[in-house]
């Protein structure tokens, strides 16, 4: 969970240290291994975060989803993810069924890599 700072402020832990490398990487392994068996190809981060947006969305579309719809399933799962670590809330949901969420804290990770681990460290505990 997070911690509070003298100042009041939450911390979230850090997903970089989660988990050893070893068991991060065969952790990420598995979900691959899930998502392959499930949908017949590994989806790349794009994929996975739509697949997830759409889980959280939990309806499917009379026609295609749009491209705007498709970046808001997008956010919508990167929204979830980071709940997980303190970085957003649940806000309701609209009056078509969107899901909305309350930022908490800005997110600390910087660099495409270190945001990278931290989407996947959240992937992979979304599919445990």
């Amino acid at each position: 969970m997070e911690d509070i700072t003298p100042e009041g402020q939450i911390t979230p832990p850090s997903p970089l240290g989660m988990a050893g490398d070893n068991s991060f990487e065969q952790r990420w392994l598995d979900t691959e291994n899930l998502l392959k068996e499930r949908f017949g190809k590994v989806p790349d981060m794009e994929g996975i975060l739509f697949l997830i947006g759409v889980n959280e969305f939990g309806q499917l579309p009379r026609k295609k989803f749009s491209k705007e719809q498709k970046q808001d399933l997008m956010h919508i799962a990167v929204c979830t993810l980071l709940c997980q670590l303190g970085y957003y809330t649940p806000a309701g949901r609209d009056e078509e069924g969107w899901p909305h969420f309350h930022e908490l804290i800005s997110i600390t990770a910087t660099g495409i890599k270190d945001q990278e681990r931290m989407l996947k460290e959240c992937i992979i505990r979304y599919f445990e």
